[in-house]
């Protein structure tokens, strides 16, 4: 992507960010998400730079304070929320503490239809607010171009430059035209050219992928997922047989998943080997119940595995994985700014020293509802497209505490049977990701005349489009019982079927 057009996003911290960049690629241009401390080269190829929101106050003492001298009347510059409140602050004007925090809905009372910014938004449409600062004062040359019942300076422009700010949030979709105004900016103010497409994003990564490992041969960690199926076949293009996939049975996934997942690519030219290593993951496994360590040592014996299997491959210098941008942002947030870490994910990180391995990412930049779009550019089977997402450490982060055989096969056939029903009814394409969870507790329940005591497991179904937000699925309940009970009369040990109603956030979707 270094030598395309591309907007650069300036990341303050605020949970927004990454949905800024969605909304602009989904206006077919390129977007990239820098710290705000940590300005890069601002050649030719950046057409404009938006800033991010924040949850700091510009106001606080330590307060980023981005260096905008190459930027600021030289490019187009957008400030949103925080970046608002900080170019009317530091340039003259005044920001000061909202008498009451400002969230949520608001309105639009004026707009200014002759501004590049805000011209064919309309007066009453609906705007999000976050913010628990006010702008009370702008300079002189700073022109007011929209404004709420609440917040008269929702939006400025300063005069003389392609420079604004608004205070209101158009990433999100409660600001109903929101898309507009970044169209406004991004096309007209900015000049792109929208032609950040899926065919060219195959175009451009087959190009940088060749150059990148020449003769190379790389090993790549297949899941039959979206991510490692899309990695694969952009690989495949580009290197053809120096890609040697490797498919690891952790002993953690679906029921009858390892045979399957090697069937389905049977026909599409990959070489593929499956190895079995469950036994190595379970005795990893064996003792621990915190989530990260979990994760970790998950994350240890696949790294150990592939270091195994790349000796079999003659002179392999590279490991491909399938890592996407919410993986990147949920591990140590969006390319190292301030944003919190939520949970390590096991390929993304890095390797350690002793395996001579270095890591290619295709997909690392991208989400997940764009990994699909490029997938159907790649003509991959629509099936594989439309699985739902599984995690890396498979059911090792959906049974709750100590992981064990017994667990993993009784949660395999909870799964198996919730997910078999979301086909047989017509909801698994409805759905974005389901699953089914092992919780750690045992309850009292009645089968016959006997009393039992076993176990309660939760079902899960969310409704997303990337993963960073989700809501919980709406399932019919004459649906939700018939699954529950076939999961009571046929996975012994299983007394109790919950099923989890929390979005995300707070909750994330996954347990652990």
């Amino acid at each position: 992507m270094e030598k395309h057009e591309k907007i650069i996003i300036f990341d303050f911290g605020s949970q927004y960010t990454q949905l800024i960049a969605r909304r602009v690629r989904e206006l077919n241009i390129y977007s990239e998400i820098h710290p705000w401390n940590k300005i890069p080269e601002i050649d030719h190829t950046v057409k404009g730079v938006i800033l991010s929101g924040s949850p700091f106050s510009v106001r606080d003492e330590n307060a980023p304070k981005p260096d905008l001298s190459q930027i600021k009347g030289k490019l187009p510059l957008l400030g949103i929320c925080f970046g608002a409140q900080y170019l009317a602050h530091n340039f003259g004007g005044e920001v000061l503490p909202s008498k009451i925090r400002e969230y949520g809905r608001a309105n639009l009372t004026f707009v200014d239809s002759e501004n590049e910014l805000t011209k064919k938004l309309t007066v009453g449409s609906q705007v999000w607010m976050s913010h628990g600062d006010t702008i009370k004062k702008v300079p002189d040359n700073y022109k007011i171009i929209a404004s709420t019942q609440d917040v008269e300076i929702a939006g400025y422009h300063i005069q003389g430059e392609s420079t604004y700010g608004i205070q209101f949030h158009p990433e999100v979709y409660h600001s109903t035209e929101g898309t507009q105004l970044l169209k406004n900016f991004l096309v007209d103010i900015c000049g792109c050219s929208q032609d950040w497409t899926p065919d060219a994003f195959v175009e451009e990564t087959v190009k940088e992928l060749r150059e990148k490992l020449g003769n190379d041969k790389v090993i790549l960690g297949l899941s039959g997922g979206v991510d490692s199926s899309v990695a694969a076949v952009l690989l495949h293009k580009a290197i053809g047989k120096n890609l040697h996939c490797i498919f690891v049975d952790n002993g953690l996934l679906r029921k009858n998943e390892f045979q399957s997942v090697l069937d389905s690519y049977k026909g599409m030219g990959l070489n593929v080997k499956g190895v079995d290593a469950s036994e190595q993951f379970y005795a990893a496994l064996k003792g621990i119940t915190d989530p990260e360590a979990k994760r970790k040592a998950i994350g240890k014996v696949f790294i150990d595995v592939f270091d195994e299997e790349s000796k079999s491959v003659e002179d392999a210098k590279w490991l491909a994985q399938g890592t996407i941008y919410p993986d990147v942002i949920e591990s140590v947030s969006a390319t190292g700014g301030p944003s919190a870490t939520i949970k390590s994910h096991h390929n993304v990180g890095g390797l350690p020293d002793y395996m001579k391995l270095k890591v290619v990412e295709p997909l690392r930049l991208l989400f997940k509802d764009e990994v699909r779009r490029i997938g159907k550019s790649l003509n991959i089977d629509p099936n594989i497209l439309g699985r739902h997402p599984f995690p890396g450490p498979g059911l090792g982060i959906r049974i709750l505490g100590e992981v064990t055989k017994e667990k993993v096969k009784a949660l395999q056939e909870v799964d198996h049977i919730f997910i078999s029903s979301l086909k047989e009814d017509g909801w698994y394409d409805e759905v974005w990701q389901a699953g089914a969870i092992f919780l750690p507790i045992q309850s009292v329940g009645v089968m016959g005349d006997e009393r039992t005591y076993e176990n309660a497991v939760a079902l899960r179904a969310v409704t997303s489009t990337d993963g960073m937000t989700a809501d919980w699925c709406h399932l019919p309940y004459e649906f939700l019982a018939k699954v529950s009970n076939r999961i009571i009369n046929q996975v012994k040990g299983v007394n109790r079927v919950t099923y989890d109603i929390s979005s995300k956030p707070p909750a994330t979707i996954e347990w652990e």
